[in-house]
């Protein structure tokens, strides 16, 4: 009789059981040695291909993130932000316990990095200053890790009496549970919506200045030092 077929260790094999782990039981419970119990290895196997667990949650990270789209700025600034912020969110809702380890060092790794030079190249080719192109790219990440840390929805009990005559405004919250993907999902777009309607407004301001260029001797208020 054969021996029994053995899948070949490899780091897509790797990548793929440590996501499932911290996907099952969170970072706390993603350990070389838990790892390598999962895959019928022995930890000295993993070190083979990953010198630290470090190094393979970043591994991890990247995969995740591979289909995070910033084409979208191809088609100017506001596809560009929606296309951006809705596929890092859905890259992140697939995988929520990971999010504190892709938070905290956005430019610690090469592919974060690029994606960065693409979202801030992409403002900026569209007409943004560099300073606010900096800071549109910050609000997107905050709105976006904001959504992807927990449910706003399910942080409220099912249960009406919890609710009943001692928090007369919130007597409908009980139902949030029910439709909690839904009630999440418009909140984060009216969210974004109303970020880009503000950047509008903001983007008309500094179309009008670049138009007027900068201010000449003379010209405090509004009028032209031609005139006199």
């Amino acid at each position: 009789m054969g021996r029994p077929h053995v899948a070949k260790l490899d780091q897509p094999r790797i990548r793929a059981a440590a996501l499932a782990l911290v996907d099952a039981e969170g970072l706390e419970g993603m350990s070389m040695r838990r790892l390598a119990a999962a895959l019928d290895v022995t930890p000295a196997s993993l070190y083979f291909h990953y010198a630290t667990k470090d190094e393979l949650l970043d591994a991890v990270t990247a995969e995740v993130l591979a289909d995070v789209d910033t084409s979208g700025f191809e088609l100017g600034w506001e596809a560009g932000l929606r296309s951006w912020t809705r596929s890092l969110r859905a890259a992140l809702a697939a995988h929520p316990r990971l999010v504190s380890v892709i938070s905290p060092s956005p430019g610690r790794r090469a592919d974060s990095l690029q994606r960065a030079e693409e979202v801030h190249g992409g403002l900026v080719e569209n007409g943004w200053p560099p300073r606010e192109a900096t800071m549109i790219g910050a609000a997107g990440k905050y709105l976006v890790f904001g959504a992807a840390m927990g449910s706003f929805a399910l942080g409220f009990a099912d249960d009406p009496q919890v609710y009943a005559d001692r928090y007369p405004h919130l007597e409908s919250a009980h139902k949030l549970a029910d439709r909690a993907a839904q009630v999440d999902h418009e909140s984060f777009e009216f969210a974004l919506d109303n970020l880009i309607v503000g950047l509008r407004e903001r983007f008309e301001h500094v179309a009008v200045s670049r138009r007027r260029g900068p201010d000449r001797p003379g010209s405090e208020g509004g009028s032209d030092s031609r005139d006199g």
